[in-house]
C-alpha cells in the first residue's frame, strides 16, 4: 500500500518531518519578536538608557511621538509576518517572509553600526535576532515552493 504524498508539507532540514515551513517560519518570527521585546525590556533596566528615555534622548535619538510611531510601524512588520506566514497564500507568505526578514536583518545590523556603542545585552540579543531573521530567509527561500 502506498501513502499519497501530495498533501504532506515539505521537509525542513534539521526539523521534525511533520513540521512544514509555515510553522517553522511563524515560530522563528515569534522567537525574534520575543527577543526584540526582552532586549528592550532589559534596556529599561540599564540606568543610562532609562535616564535617556526619561530625558527623551537615547544614543543620539530623540524619543518623541514621531520616533515612537516609526518604531511601532517597524515592529508591526515581524508581528504581521507571524500571521501572514500562517494564513496567506503560499507565494505571498514566502515572498513577504523573505522581504520582511531581510529588512529586519538590515535594520538590526544598522543599529549596531550607527549611534553609540551597543550595550553587552543589546549585542547579545542582536546576534540572536540577526541569526533568526537570516534563518527565516533561508527556510522561506529553500523550503517553500513558489507554486505551492
Amino acid at each position: 500500500m502506498t501513502i499519497p504524498t501530495t498533501h504532506l508539507a515539505p521537509v525542513v532540514p534539521g526539523v521534525a518531518p511533520h513540521i512544514g515551513p509555515r510553522t517553522v517560519v511563524s515560530s522563528l518570527w515569534l522567537f525574534a519578536i520575543l527577543n526584540y521585546l526582552y532586549c528592550d525590556l532589559l534596556g529599561l533596566m540599564y540606568p543610562e538608557d532609562l535616564q535617556g528615555f526619561l530625558d527623551g534622548k537615547v544614543g543620539g535619538l530623540v524619543i518623541d511621538q514621531q520616533f515612537l510611531l516609526y518604531a511601532a510601524i517597524l515592529m508591526t512588520v515581524p508581528m504581521a509576518s507571524v500571521l501572514i506566514s500562517r494564513i496567506a497564500a503560499h507565494r505571498f507568505a514566502r515572498i513577504e517572509s523573505i522581504a520582511a526578514a531581510a529588512l529586519m536583518t538590515l535594520v538590526q545590523l544598522a543599529t549596531l553600526v550607527f549611534g553609540t556603542p551597543p550595550t553587552l545585552h543589546y549585542l547579545y540579543f542582536s546576534v540572536i535576532e540577526v541569526a533568526t531573521t537570516i534563518a527565516i530567509v533561508w527556510v522561506a527561500a529553500r523550503t517553500w515552493k513558489l507554486d505551492s
